[in-house]
């Protein structure tokens, strides 16, 4: 299997197919229109595809400059453990390093700390700098 890695959205219809994999929608409620709106203000992206299914896809959001967060790093399950994640990862940080971007974090999902690890990415210490804003009723 040849999978080819582009840097360019997917068809709507395609990454919320692949976005409804991960479940993470139940804590967002988003529609597929803010989905796509989402993606839109990325950065960079990339979209995996076998033949042309979309398979993969990952973002950057960034300044371009200091920082940059890497989202939505996702994997059809069925193609999980054939190494297109980590080749979507390793793109977004040479991206990232190509551009002279000093800082480059992301959010993990539950479960994968393991797999970023083995990439160069570590955990932030319980007394490192970082919070998140949880909406009242969320």
């Amino acid at each position: 299997m040849k999978v080819d890695i582009r840097p360019e959205l997917p068809a709507n219809y395609q990454f919320w197919e692949l976005f409804q994999t991960t479940g993470w929608n139940e804590k967002y409620g988003l529609s597929g229109d803010e989905l796509i709106q989402a993606l839109r203000s990325s950065w960079f992206v990339l979209s995996a595809y076998d033949s042309e299914r979309l398979v993969g896809f990952g973002r950057l959001v960034s300044d371009g400059v200091m920082h940059a967060m890497i989202y939505d790093l996702i994997v059809l399950p069925d193609y999980q453990g054939q190494g297109i994640g980590g080749k979507i990862l390793e793109k977004l940080v040479n991206k990232c390093q190509k551009t002279g971007v000093r800082d480059i974090q992301l959010f993990c999902a539950r479960g994968k700390r393991d797999f970023y690890e083995k990439r160069g990415f570590k955990a932030r210490p319980e007394d490192s700098p970082g919070m998140e804003y949880i909406r009242q009723g969320a």
